[in-house]
């Protein structure tokens, strides 16, 4: 499997399959400080993400990251940490509502994360 196919997986040291859990509510905890709130979580095998709502700290914007940058999940604390700076993902691509589900969309973002070191 590429990594760019990859990128849409849990890693499964972080989330195990057969778990119920619902990340909306949980904090993102970037490399370097809190993003914001998970809006919206999916879970199925390679399509696989988190909406992430930044509120003021990028003037409302949200994200999409795909499920391979968490790097860790605290349920205790509800807390995701993903693999990311604040910048990295403050400049990632804009979140599109409309277009988010499509392949070419999730292609550009693959392209965008997938540079990243794992």
């Amino acid at each position: 499997m590429s990594y760019l196919m990859e990128l849409w997986d849990y890693r499964p040291d972080v989330y195990d399959r057969g778990q119920s859990l619902d990340l909306v509510g949980y904090h993102v905890q970037a490399t370097d400080g809190k993003i914001g709130s998970v809006d919206e979580a999916t879970y199925e095998v390679g399509e696989s993400y988190i909406i992430v709502d930044t509120g003021p700290w990028i003037f409302g914007k949200k994200v999409m990251l795909p499920a391979q940058v968490i790097t860790s999940i605290d349920p205790q604390e509800r807390n995701v940490h993903v693999a990311r700076t604040k910048a990295e993902i403050k400049d990632s691509p804009e979140f599109d509502e409309a277009r988010f589900k499509e392949p070419e969309y999730r292609s550009r973002l693959g392209d965008y994360y997938g540079r990243f070191p794992r």
